[in-house]
């Protein structure tokens, strides 16, 4: 059997079930039809002695697996923060599983490794960050916020005299590790992995920003090895901590400032928007992801380090056996792996495609849509944004905590619009995300009636 024989029938049918699922990325309905238990019904529960042809597999996989999607890519997909995926991106994606190479070395799969330190370079330059910087691709936001809050907790206690990476962390002057009130849950995450806890909470204002006074008490209350983790783009308000000032206050404290800008890094791409992250080039470490704002298939976290050798001492491995070079890091010197898929391939994709100004307009019409999301629910009676929409982030409230889930809940029925239900500062709001390439004045429109409908029915 020739490799044309062995691949070609099965990926072309691959086209064909993908192509029908993304026909419907506009117009389709947005919630799943069917729930777990069904879809194991559908694909078979036991494995069988001998399996059908590699197209029947995935024409069976692709009827039972589809009633149980989520259309995220809807341009009226505005749960969490997920965005949808460029075609591009889709395309330079599949032809990453295709090559299926190990993007670990320099010196082992080249092709893939200039693609990747490329898009690291570019994405330093649109977001204003030093250009020495060390740039890894990882899974996403959580994973990018552990490999800086492990490089900045090796470097806090080189600085305080003591040798992680012979001595570990047991037994070590005590870290100081400062977090927001209004931090994301991923960030408890990264710092229970590296060992720092979930943290000392400092106070935030009404949107959700970081206080500077009570970050100045808080590294006042004690001394030592410091590590502060700032927010760029809250997941309730979409506001953005005072970056400049909070950095400048954990620098003269000698503490490490690292700042989780899941999806609000990329305002620094867009003029308009730069304001937001004034002082964010000052930072040690940042994480944000591509497939949220920059709308890149899944797994694809980025972790910025400042100092290359702090992020090199701690995560990367040596062997004998590895083709590493002495004089040039590998991938693998930036991040927790070394056998991964070369996940910055899309990522170079992208923005070889939308270029500097195509990066901005992506960006700034993110915050737009949600702009004009939130100046329509204003007009539906009854209706309360309750956040200075500064960024893609809209909170609102349909009245008492009862009534605005009963809103969420029609709107799921409804299915042409979704948001994600939450809480914030004590009430039950619906968060609309507006994280999707697609998402024009015309869809925000869309979302809008959608709403009303929904009220309406509850009404």
């Amino acid at each position: 059997m020739s490799d044309r024989e062995a691949f070609g029938p099965v990926l072309d049918e691959a086209v064909v079930l993908a192509g029908r699922w993304l026909d419907g990325t506009r117009e389709g309905r947005i919630p799943p039809t069917v729930g777990i238990e069904q879809v194991k019904d559908a694909l078979g529960r036991e494995l069988p002695d001998r399996g059908p042809a590699p197209t029947d597999v995935l024409r069976r996989m692709a009827e039972a697996i589809e009633p149980g999607l989520m259309r995220i890519g809807s341009p009226r997909f505005h749960g969490w923060v997920m965005g949808g995926t460029q075609p591009v991106a889709l395309g330079a994606d599949w032809l990453v599983a295709a090559w299926d190479q190990n993007g670990g070395l320099r010196s082992v799969t080249p092709g893939v490794v200039a693609a990747e330190e490329l898009a690291g370079a570019w994405l330093l330059d649109l977001l204003g960050l030093p250009g020495t910087a060390d740039v890894g691709f990882v899974t996403g936001a959580t994973v990018a916020t552990l490999v800086g809050l492990i490089a900045a907790r090796d470097e806090v206690l080189r600085r305080a005299g003591w040798d992680p990476q012979e001595r570990g962390i047991a037994g070590g002057p005590a870290i100081r590790f400062l977090v927001g009130a209004e931090r994301h849950g991923s960030v408890d995450s990264a710092g229970l992995v590296a060992g720092l806890g979930r943290g000392r909470v400092v106070a935030v204002d009404d949107q959700g920003r970081m206080r500077p006074d009570a970050l100045r008490e808080a590294l006042a209350e004690g001394s030592g090895p410091a590590v502060v983790c700032l927010q760029a783009g809250n997941i309730h308000s979409g506001a953005f901590d005072p970056l400049g000032e909070l950095i400048g206050i954990a620098h003269d404290a000698g503490a490490w400032a690292h700042v989780d800008g899941a999806f609000g890094l990329w305002a620094a791409a867009a003029p308009r928007l730069r304001a937001l992250t004034t002082g964010l080039e000052h930072a040690d470490s940042w994480a944000t992801d591509a497939h949220k704002t920059l709308s890149i298939p899944y797994d694809c976290g980025i972790a910025v380090v400042a100092d290359p050798d702090a992020l090199h001492r701690a995560v990367a491995q040596h062997a004998a056996y590895l083709a590493s070079s002495a004089d040039v890091a590998d991938p693998a010197d930036r991040v927790l792996e070394l056998s991964r898929r070369a996940r910055g391939v899309p990522v170079y994709a992208a923005l070889a495609q939308l270029g500097r100004e195509g990066a901005s307009e992506l960006v700034q019409g993110l915050a737009d849509g949600a702009a004009m999301i939130a100046d329509g629910i204003r007009t539906i009676p009854g209706a309360e944004v309750l956040n200075d929409v500064v960024y893609t982030q809209v909170c609102a409230a349909f009245g008492s905590d009862e009534r605005t889930r009963a809103v969420g809940q029609a709107l799921l029925a409804d299915g042409v619009a979704l948001a994600s239900p939450s809480s914030w500062r004590g009430q039950a709001v619906l968060r609309f995300s507006v994280s999707n390439w697609l998402t024009d004045s015309a869809e925000a429109e869309r979302t809008v009636e959608a709403v009303r409908r929904a009220v309406a029915s509850v009404d």
